[in-house]
């Protein structure tokens, strides 16, 4: 039910028709692009609803002259013409004057409506599905101005409604982005605090406020931590509510730092326990996670736990130090694994069991400023698109001019 004052329209009836394919190919080549100049957005560069500069490709400015036609405009919605028919971007103040791209489509709204409001709306889960359903070609997804002059979309009753619906929302997203900076900046110190920590440059104080000393020890993995190397089950067909324990086949079972296996077996061959280490043996190798479950561990998965004398969050923290320098031990030229043997004799230097946990403790505190940050940004986006739901329907109203619309 559409709200009084409200109705249904489409995209081309907001932008007047005005809608344009990009220059086709014979009007730009790729010999023509320079390391810097006038952008030409792609749909690679179509992210977060929002145009990225750094990734285009550019052309002099003579060559943008050639295609003034295609310049783009502050408000302008660029929209991708085929692979991911969703992707769109706004064009804001930084990216007005960069030049719509081949692979591109660029929509003109009207001056009758609220460019940021059309964004959002374009946003929704259902625009999204509708122009993936109706996009035409077998082998990859294309758009055409047609089709795309005939998405759906519903326009407020006035621009003025349009424009405080959309700064209102715009309000979450000032949140969302200040608070992923916030993420950014707390992993970027977590990764400098584990370098210096992990490597013995910065020693931690001991329960008596004094800095712990003395030389650190180098050990083999296999002398810190019992590792047990996974195997393929005979059977792995079970549900969970059969008997039978949990299955982690390989990266595809784990899930934020943490075990989440699909399925289950009867067929017990090797196992981890809750609180092991999961480490990837196979592409991507080196993945690092902690066992939430008892549970049975195939060929892509190897599992360790601390020997006496050694702490498990240590262990764990400084896997996830070492997690991408793996890379340099991995074998196969189609599906890339490393074997135990190179696992087990892994060198690692290794503190006293006091100042380990010392270690463990000071990177928890770090994981747990991440992971706060982490879900505020989950929340903030789901009240988002909750307040979307009822703001872009006019199930919810807003007040326009001190009067209610």
């Amino acid at each position: 039910m559409v709200p009084e004052g409200w109705k249904l329209t489409s995209l081309s009836e907001v932008c007047n028709g005005n809608l344009q394919t990009g220059p086709f190919g014979s009007q730009l080549h790729a010999h023509e692009y320079v390391s810097s100049g006038v952008p030409v957005l792609m749909p690679k560069d179509l992210i977060n609803c929002r145009a990225n500069l750094d990734s285009a490709a550019k052309v002099t400015v003579e060559k943008s002259l050639t295609l003034k036609k295609h310049k783009l405009q502050k408000g302008d919605l660029l929209f991708s013409r085929r692979g991911d028919v969703s992707r769109f971007a706004l064009i804001d103040e930084e990216s007005q004057g960069a030049i719509c791209g081949t692979g591109c489509l660029k929509a003109r709204p009207s001056k009758e409506h609220s460019a940021a409001f059309l964004a959002y709306f374009l946003q929704k889960d259902s625009v999204k599905k509708w122009l993936e359903q109706n996009a035409v070609g077998q082998t990859m997804p294309n758009m055409n101005t047609e089709i795309l002059g005939e998405l759906p979309l519903i326009s407020a009753s006035s621009k003025k409604e349009e424009e405080k619906i959309a700064q209102i929302l715009s309000t979450w997203d000032k949140a969302i982005t200040t608070t992923e900076q916030l993420l950014a900046n707390s992993q970027q110190q977590k990764k400098a605090l584990m370098q210096q920590l992990l490597t013995g440059k910065k020693r931690l104080l001991d329960e008596n406020g004094v800095r712990f000393s003395g030389e650190w020890s180098m050990a083999s993995l296999s002398s810190v931590a019992m590792i047990v190397m996974g195997s393929s089950p005979k059977s792995a067909s079970y549900n969970e509510s059969q008997i039978g324990l949990p299955l982690i086949q390989g990266n595809a079972d784990i899930k934020e730092r943490k075990s989440a296996p699909r399925i289950y077996t009867s067929q017990i061959t090797k196992e981890c326990d809750v609180g092991d280490v999961l480490l990837s043996v196979r592409a991507p190798v080196g993945s690092v996670a902690k066992s939430s479950h008892k549970a049975c561990i195939g060929r892509g998965i190897s599992a360790l736990r601390v020997r006496k004398g050694n702490s498990q969050e240590f262990l764990y923290q400084w896997l996830l130090w070492f997690e991408p320098k793996w890379d340099a031990f991995a074998q196969g030229s189609t599906f890339e694994s490393i074997n135990s043997d190179d696992i087990k004799t892994l060198l690692l230097h290794v503190p006293s069991y006091k100042e380990q946990t010392k270690i463990a403790a000071a990177l928890q505190v770090a994981d747990n400023e991440i992971e706060a940050l982490t879900l505020k940004i989950n929340t903030l986006k789901q009240e988002k698109k909750a307040l979307m739901q009822q703001l872009l329907t006019g199930k919810r109203r807003v007040k326009v001019d001190e009067e209610a619309a």
